[in-house]
């Protein structure tokens, strides 16, 4: 009895089936270690042991909620990863044995709580199959060109050099050009400008939708697949609008207002200025110029271009403190009346709004969640801001757009917002009460200063990756950029907007778009400064999963052993996910091809020499060409000295070691393919040529797209941007 009793103190802070165990006499502990009976031995059992202990702590706190969004993720990527699409069967027989095993422990009064965690996992993992079968489209596979009938689904852009939409039930006037897919994304020069709802006729050329154009880059299949578009097209001729749908009240009142907004700002605002309110407004970004963009990018204001949480926060919150003035400034009504619940339903309708004004992008869409959370939190008297309502956010956004998880904008929403609030979990908050004017007026710079050192840092994983852009100097930019956005940029839009069915807007937009000048001004001078400083490593797209597993650690964690994931992943990322640079690519049409070769620096000494990419086939400026200079960063030249070619063939010998041929003609193969490390061509090479040497042809260009090759070691080691031919959302 007394053993009894000495067990049951040694485990007083376990889970009560510890407890039942203990009584039964099992040797049951949900800890790894026991530090009483097995103390640690070395150095490692020591950090399992303390792992472990925080493990616990974490679950007694109720916080393996928190981790339920980050493994549904890692279900998603489990879906993902192989090159083969899962069959229903073996989906549906996994989920069977997860419920049995599930049923079997809780029958067995096992404690549960970590199994459980399977069960998101499945369901991540299905997600991506079901929302394939709901809204997946049959992807065009080849050109088609005809006469069609089609439904204008949504307006994306309209801009000076045409109109994007996305139409829908595509009918071909011509039986034997019919195209099976659910919708596509239609490009028109000329015309009438279209409203959702119009039916439209004409001549239209229909392309597939083109592969990822460098390896683990944007991969337009996979999204246009889960967005049920089916392929690209473009209009010869104007199309003519033979009718009109009929359309939700509510959403084409909602299309019209964003349209007629855009218009008022065109009339209002010039071209540079005009494009960033019509983006912070109505959520239309396609008339921002390129340079534009790559100027907020390196001064870190990119964020701004896009409504996220800074904006719908700003505004939402604004009103509801304007609200809660107003409305407390009456003693009568603040004494029957909740003013501050009042004015938290007042922000919700404002945060919907928005919404529904911007566009309703997966950025805008979280932050109106969580929004949402907070005000809700605020109307039922509970705290506002914690990570469980991130993961509540978090989980919407999974379940409703599976598919967005691999965007930027989802991956660096919830990076910011989930660094922000764990490191506000961490800190202890005073109130300001007793604080001067002066000491608040430091403290809100000061916090907008680490607020957005912190935002930075969360997000330079994600930025580097997708946009190779690090903003070394970005809490300098967002330190004088927002206040101006906070104060005068968003809430005059905000007026210009509800004074607009008046016709006062011109005089509020006129201000917003004289502190978008000054903004841009701002991000030129800090752009400037961080020429010299500026660098992003090339990252492997196993730095993302490695990302993923150091905000899951930071959120289910809550001392500072959550910062103990940032160290390991930053270690990892340094030591195994830092990516090579190419020494040839290939688009998937071979009509772009660098081959890395050498020049010499008339900078230092004659005979020192450099390596740099330049082109054996293709010109400069085009897509492909562009998109690698971004990647890669470097420039590549227009054209490769030192290749040797004549009708049938371009030879090039590498100062590297290595020799390719670039093969136009079937006689070539016969020479160049005995001679020639590898062969690339955009013809079907013969089977004795892939038996001698390496090939890069039709076939392999179909199948892989773009391909990525590595000259190391005396062997090519070559990537191809798509590894899953079989899967739905490939042609």
């Amino acid at each position: 009895m007394s053993d009894l009793k000495e067990n049951l103190l040694i485990s007083k802070k376990a889970d009560k089936l510890d407890i039942v165990a203990l009584q039964k006499g099992e040797n049951f502990s949900s800890s790894l270690f026991d530090k009483e009976v097995n103390p640690p031995q070395n150095l490692f059992q020591k950090a399992i042991q303390k792992f472990a202990n925080q493990v616990n702590v974490s679950i007694e706190e109720r916080r393996l909620f928190i981790a339920i969004p980050f493994v549904m993720l890692f279900g998603i990527i489990l879906y993902k990863t192989p090159q083969h699409e899962p069959t229903t069967f073996a989906i549906i027989l996994l989920g069977v044995v997860l419920i049995a095993v599930l049923t079997f422990s809780f029958l067995r009064s096992e404690d549960i709580r970590l199994k459980f965690l399977l069960l998101p996992l499945f369901i991540g993992f299905s997600l991506l199959p079901i929302h394939g079968a709901i809204f997946g489209t049959k992807m065009l596979d080849r050109s088609v060109y005809g006469q069609y009938q089609a439904r204008v689904e949504k307006i994306l852009s309209n801009r000076d050099d045409g109109q994007r939409v996305i139409i829908s039930n595509i009918i071909a006037l011509q039986k034997w050009r019919e195209v099976e897919i659910e919708k596509a994304r239609l490009f028109i020069r000329k015309g009438e400008i279209l409203t959702s709802g119009d039916i439209i006729s004409g001549s239209i050329r229909f392309t597939p939708v083109p592969s990822p154009i460098v390896v683990g880059g944007y991969d337009g299949q996979f999204q246009s697949y889960f967005d049920s578009i089916g392929a690209y097209a473009s209009t010869t001729k104007p199309p003519k609008i033979i009718g009109q749908a009929k359309r939700n009240p509510i959403r084409l009142f909602i299309d019209e207002t964003r349209i007629e907004i855009a218009k008022r700002i065109d009339k209002i605002l010039p071209m540079q200025s005009g494009s960033i309110a019509k983006a912070l407004t109505v959520g239309d970004q396609s008339s921002i110029a390129p340079e534009i963009r790559n100027i907020m990018a390196a001064s870190g204001l990119a964020h701004v271009l896009a409504i996220s949480g800074l904006h719908l926060s700003l505004v939402a919150g604004g009103v509801f403190a304007f609200s809660r003035l107003l409305l407390g400034s009456s003693y009568r009504f603040a004494q029957k009346y909740n003013v501050k619940k009042i004015s938290a339903l007042i922000g919700i309708i404002t945060a919907l709004f928005y919404l529904a004004l911007s566009g309703a992008s997966v950025s805008a869409i979280r932050a109106t969640v969580m929004l949402v959370l907070i005000f809700g939190a605020v109307l039922v008297g509970r705290r506002a801001l914690t990570m469980r309502n991130v993961a509540f956010a978090a989980i919407f956004v999974i379940i409703s757009d599976p598919a967005s998880v691999f965007r930027p904008s989802f991956q660096l929403s919830f990076a910011a917002v989930i660094a922000l609030v764990g490191i506000y979990e961490m800190m202890q908050h005073k109130s300001d009460k007793q604080k001067t004017g002066f000491r608040k007026f430091i403290n809100f710079f000061g916090g907008l200063a680490s607020t957005s050192l912190i935002a930075g840092l969360a997000t330079a994983l994600f930025a580097a990756y997708h946009f190779q852009q690090t903003a070394p100097l970005g809490v300098l930019g967002n330190l004088v950029a927002l206040p101006i956005v906070a104060f005068i940029v968003l809430p005059f839009a905000f007026i210009g907007v509800i004074v607009m069915p008046f016709g006062f807007e011109a005089v509020f937009f006129r201000v917003m778009g004289f502190a978008i000048e000054k903004i841009i001004e701002i991000a030129t001078i800090v752009t400037n400064w961080s020429v010299a400083l500026n660098y992003s490593p090339l990252l492997l797209p196993s730095s993302l999963v490695i990302g993923l597993f150091a905000f899951a650690w930071l959120a289910f964690f809550k001392t500072r052993f959550r910062l103990i994931g940032i160290l390991i992943a930053t270690l990892l990322i340094a030591t195994i996910a830092i990516d090579k640079r190419p020494d040839i690519l290939i688009a998937n049409s071979t009509k772009a091809i660098a081959v890395r070769g050498e020049v010499a620096n008339i900078e230092q000494e004659k005979n020192d020499k450099k390596y740099s990419l330049a082109l054996i086939s293709g010109r400069g400026g085009s897509f492909a060409v562009n998109a690698w200079q971004e990647t890669y960063q470097e420039e590549i030249g227009k054209n490769l000295e030192g290749q040797k070619c004549d009708d049938l063939a371009c030879y090039f010998k590498s100062p590297q070691g290595y020799s390719l041929s670039l093969v136009k003609s079937k006689q070539a193969f016969y020479e160049d393919c005995y001679v020639a490390d590898l062969i690339i061509t955009r013809l079907y090479a013969p089977d004795f040529c892939r038996a001698l040497t390496n090939v890069i042809d039709q076939s392999d260009l179909k199948k892989g797209g773009m391909h990525w090759v590595k000259w190391e070691k005396g062997n090519f080691i070559i990537r191809r941007a798509v590894t899953d031919e079989t899967r739905p959302w490939r042609p």
